[in-house]
């Protein structure tokens, strides 16, 4: 990323190296992305993948379960409405495991209400986005939830 500097009246390109340096500290954090769209996971996998994490991609609940033992994740994305088994009943059981209680959980929802954000940390999320997400916003909930343990 660009910005400018001004020195003696002039105007000179200088690069933000901030970005780098917070993408540096994701290179190697565990991210499971749990989402039933396809569109969803692939871009969500694409943001993380360039900032040097590595991904685990579930497309339900049950998926999901199947694999975070082989893989231990540091941080678990999980889209709210899905078949078989929801988000909600997903992180419930993530958190009811001993192993994995700690491990942040942030749900993912096109509903931005206080119901569903509400009943997302009854059942333990750490946090809650609204889809569409950006770049930005995946990477930050990344950085400030895995920050704490590095």
């Amino acid at each position: 990323m660009f910005t400018t500097q001004e020195v003696a009246g002039a105007a000179y390109p200088t690069i933000l190296l901030e970005k780098r340096v917070d993408n540096e500290a994701l290179k190697g954090v565990k991210v499971m992305v749990i989402d039933d769209s396809n569109t969803i996971r692939r871009s969500a996998e694409i943001f993380l993948n360039q900032a040097g994490c590595e991904v685990i991609l579930a497309q339900d609940g049950f998926d999901a379960l199947a694999k975070i033992t082989d893989h231990e994740p540091d941080v678990v994305f999980v889209d709210i409405m899905m078949p078989r088994l929801d988000g909600y009943q997903t992180c419930s059981l993530i958190k009811r495991n001993a192993r994995y209680r700690t491990t942040p959980v942030i749900m993912l929802s096109s509903k931005d209400g206080l119901f569903d954000r509400a009943r997302g940390r009854m059942v333990g999320s750490d946090e809650y986005l609204t889809k569409p997400f950006t770049k930005d916003t995946l990477l930050t909930a990344v950085r400030e939830h895995t920050s704490a343990d590095a």
